[in-house]
């Protein structure tokens, strides 16, 4: 064991990725050491390959209540989201070419929706509230004829609000049923159960890596019914709408992982908002000047939690418990390069600088109370000593 590995490590950080089941491990390398055929060879080793493709297929279609025949299988979310966007607005733009989201996107949604706009179609931006919630009487005045999609998260990544997509569904298709509504639920599925036929979702974005399977799978659900064209072309693989030969061992790993978080989904819910209510309450009330982002906490997300440090910037003090080996965020992995200032707590009213303030903590089911407990008695000490050296 490194010494690295033998220190005591709290990860906070859960919902940029989280650690893979053991088992999902040993699973791919069992695909890539024994059964690594290609699925669609005609011998033993292909049907052993494409044999686990269908039992995830299977184990995804019973979680979401949907047909096997409806489950894809990609690179990762942002492929997915890409997919769901850009495969439907080519395939209605003689229908229209209006598409709605939110401000509080997925950078993986917000800038192919932004691709599209640049490229001729039309885009409505819906604001939110201080909660992260969408107006819905608003959603349903801009639902037009020529509405060809709604693209609309379920979890936010950085502040963990929970959109009512099933009104939200409802509404769609009450509007306009031809229109299409595709879900990001990258950062709902694993912790909240989500039925897209019930919801009248068309089409709903998964990523592995959020719920303990390996990174660089995905998974996409598509109604049969609707049109969408594909954005990747090839050997027709997965009926041609995603070409290429499939990730197996990943697509191995990523259906272990989902039937195990959903076996046990309520107990986990249950005990992921004890981490997430026992953090915020004890931060709150020990450390000054601290406030929760968005939506109360027991309204949001199990996993998600985002607190503001006023007087404080959060990048630094994200190094200052990395030093302690605590790993927290200052908001979505994806944009930590080029940070963004209209991104969703900009959203809720925040302003930059408050936005700046601010860490994300991110739970999973491996988390303990105890580990928590740790990380607030650090931040206790590190707050106090960083704001004595900020500028005023």
């Amino acid at each position: 064991m490194t010494e690295r590995m033998s220190k005591m490590e709290i990860y906070l950080d859960n919902g940029a990725t989280t650690r893979p089941f053991e088992e999902a491990i040993n699973l791919m390398c069992k695909v890539f050491g024994q059964d690594y055929g290609n699925p669609s060879s005609l011998h033993k080793k292909g049907f052993q390959a494409e044999k686990y493709i269908l039992k995830s297929k299977d184990i995804f279609s019973k979680i979401l209540k949907v047909n096997k025949k409806e489950i894809y299988f990609t690179s990762g979310g942002t492929e997915s989201n890409n997919l769901a966007i850009l495969g439907i607005a080519n395939a209605y733009k003689r229908t229209g070419k209006h598409i709605i989201t939110t401000a509080i996107e997925h950078s993986s949604v917000k800038n192919t929706i932004n691709y599209l706009g640049d490229n001729d179609y039309e885009i409505t931006v819906l604001p939110v509230d201080s909660d992260g919630l969408i107006d819905l009487e608003q959603l349903r005045r801009n639902i037009r004829k020529d509405t060809i999609l709604v693209s609309i998260m379920h979890v936010n990544n950085e502040i963990g609000t929970i959109m009512p997509i099933e009104e939200i569904g409802k509404i769609i298709k009450e509007k306009n049923s031809e229109t299409v509504f595709h879900v990001d639920a990258i950062q709902s599925f694993g912790k909240l159960k989500i039925y897209p036929k019930k919801y009248n979702i068309d089409i709903l974005s998964i990523s592995g890596h959020k719920f303990h399977a390996p990174k660089g799978i995905g998974v996409i659900y598509i109604n049969d019914n609707i049109k969408i064209n594909p954005i990747i072309y090839g050997g027709f693989q997965q009926n041609g709408i995603r070409s290429g030969t499939e990730n197996v061992p990943g697509i191995a790993a990523v259906g272990y992982a989902a039937e195990r978080m959903y076996d046990n989904i309520d107990c986990n819910v249950k005990n992921l908002y004890k981490l997430k209510e026992h953090l915020a309450n004890r931060i709150i009330n020990e450390i000054p000047d601290t406030y929760v982002n968005g939506i109360q906490v027991d309204k949001g997300a199990p996993h998600i939690l985002s607190i503001r440090f006023d007087k404080l910037r959060g990048e630094v003090l994200l190094h200052s418990l990395e030093e302690k080996d605590i790993f927290v965020s200052t908001g979505s992995a994806c944009s930590s390069n080029k940070p963004s200032k209209t991104g969703p707590l900009q959203g809720i009213g925040l302003s930059n600088e408050e936005a700046l303030s601010t860490i994300r903590f991110s739970f999973c089911i491996n988390n303990t109370i105890e580990e928590l407990d740790t990380c607030v008695e650090e931040l206790k000490k590190i707050v106090p000593v960083l704001r004595k050296f900020v500028r005023h």
